[in-house]
């Protein structure tokens, strides 16, 4: 890696990306690489920015901040031959933690960049009835999940975590089944489902194992649905998400698909932490999609 560009979300980490940043490009300095930082001020800038890298050359994309920032990125090197380095600053750090990539040493983290090996991977693809075409590198999700991000972004106050807890009572208050219709390699499945996932990796949310058993190099996805219109069982479920042992009780099912359509009136999808378009939605797995610096 003789030439990298970096680029920094700012706003990542509550704000703590820049110093991350700073820490991180040192080091690939002391280590002899060529760095050229940028910054984008909002999400369109920054994959201007990117574009704009590409086209004048670089042997890696560099990325500060969390899954935001990482799944910005994926829209530009999806399918190209210019590997995805990660120096994680943000609150999930999901796309860090597949990889094992150094989540709390930016020094560290840029070490992967110039001693890490590449390694080529699978990404998940969304296609929205609505013309939408996005790239992910974790999961897909909608139902419960979802209706409580939509809350969580209409809501001003307060900041921070307490905001998606305070909006989480709000719709557990409102709990109730949500009417699905998905396909599973042309195989169709008509149920009443809390929520369901797409994994292309394991977790999402900052660790939760939502899918445990997903393998970002096999060409499928793993299929995650829970079915559980009690308030009690689901707050009983949650913790055991973070273990991954949730697909041991009777109120989930898993499955796994090259190809997923799903359906469900009124629910939004999100793909790694961010909006992606409303349902209905074509979800597939993308062999080699993607190539990804990560620890030897």
């Amino acid at each position: 890696m003789a030439r990298v560009t970096v680029l920094t979300n700012p706003a990542s980490g509550h704000g703590s990306a820049p110093h991350a940043a700073e820490r991180a490009v040192a080091q690939l300095h002391r280590r002899g690489v060529d760095v050229v930082a940028v910054a984008g001020t909002d999400a369109r800038h920054a994959r201007q920015l990117v574009e704009g890298a590409l086209e004048r050359g670089m042997d890696a994309l560099v990325v500060v901040g969390g899954d935001g920032i990482v799944a910005l990125a994926l829209q530009v090197l999806a399918q190209s031959d210019i590997p995805l380095g990660i120096i994680p600053a943000g609150t999930g750090n999901d796309h860090a933690r597949e990889f094992g990539i150094p989540t709390k040493d930016p020094e560290a983290a840029a070490d992967v960049i110039v001693d890490g090996r590449v390694e080529t991977i699978d990404l998940g693809r969304i296609r929205g009835a609505d013309g939408t075409d996005r790239w992910f590198g974790t999961v897909m999700a909608a139902g419960f999940d979802s209706l409580v991000t939509d809350r969580t972004n209409r809501m001003r106050w307060p900041h921070g975590r307490m905001r998606y807890n305070l909006a989480m009572v709000a719709e557990l208050s409102k709990l109730r089944l949500l009417p699905f219709r998905l396909t599973f390699d042309g195989e169709e499945l008509v149920t009443d489902l809390t929520l369901a996932a797409f994994g292309n990796t394991r977790s999402y949310g900052g660790g939760m194992l939502i899918c445990p058993d997903a393998d970002h190099s096999d060409g499928e996805l793993d299929a995650t649905m829970v079915q559980s219109a009690s308030r009690t069982k689901l707050i009983r479920l949650f913790p055991t998400v973070f273990k991954g042992t949730h697909v041991d009780l009777d109120q989930v099912r898993t499955a796994r698909a090259k190809v997923v359509t799903v359906e469900s009136p009124g629910i939004n999808a999100y793909a790694d932490g961010e909006y992606v378009c409303p349902l209905p939605v074509e979800v597939s797995a993308v062999p080699g999609a993607l190539t990804i610096l990560r620890p030897t």
